[in-house]
């Protein structure tokens, strides 16, 4: 049966209308970006098959250009607009916090740290350089591979946060793993990043892992 004939209270976009986007699942969400099913399939029967062929949402959101267009019902046209869909999402995040204090929006800040950084396969830190206000003023990446404490250079940090005009900054880093328990390189990092930082009176507010979920420094009493 294909969705218009289904009650326009169980079709996807008049749902999503009714009710708002969070009280659709996976597969109707996906269905109203889709918009179109396949031959024999709806919409959300072709969602349901995708999900299913990759595993889950996020699987499917952060799949390379290839594994995504092998699947039918998706091509490149369709991956574009999903990228350009991700990154939308990615700036009003970032626009957002720009307005808020990043003390008063705990929330809002971990969210934007966590879209910007939980997908790479590999390991990324990050600065999210404030103002007097502990508003944003920009978010580095500063370096990638395997972070440990040799590879994250404090003076290359207080140079940056220094040309940014920072008066404080948030650490950042991600787990490719998904297990954002700190180790004690994070520890060691954040203690000479904070010694380094507090030489030119810029103090380091927090420091972020993030995983599947986002632990801060602040609640585990570590900064």
């Amino acid at each position: 049966m294909a969705i218009t004939d289904w009650p326009n209270d169980e079709r996807p976009r008049e749902k999503l209308l009714l009710k708002g986007a969070h009280s659709l699942s996976d597969s109707e969400l996906l269905a109203i970006f889709l918009r179109t099913g396949i031959k024999g399939k709806s919409a959300v029967d072709l969602s349901r098959d995708l999900l299913n062929d990759f595993g889950s949402l996020r699987a499917l959101l952060t799949s390379d250009q290839s594994s995504f267009c092998s699947h039918k019902g998706l091509g490149t046209a369709k991956y574009a607009q999903l990228q350009a869909v991700l990154e939308m999402a990615k700036r009003h995040l970032g626009e957002t916090l720009k307005r808020e204090n990043t003390l008063n929006s705990p929330d809002e800040t971990r969210s934007y740290l966590h879209s910007m950084m939980r997908d790479y396969n590999h390991e990324v830190f990050g600065c999210l350089m404030l103002d007097n206000k502990h508003r944003v003023i920009v978010f580095r990446e500063l370096f990638s591979g395997s972070i440990n404490s040799a590879s994250v250079y404090p003076r290359e940090v207080v140079k940056q946060a220094l040309a940014d005009n920072a008066a404080a900054v948030i650490l950042a880093h991600n787990h490719p793993s998904g297990i954002a328990e700190p180790s004690q390189s994070d520890i060691q990092i954040t203690r000479r990043l904070s010694q380094a930082l507090e030489l030119v009176d810029i103090r380091v507010l927090d420091h972020l892992v993030i995983g599947d979920e986002v632990v801060c420094f602040s609640e585990r009493g570590l900064i």
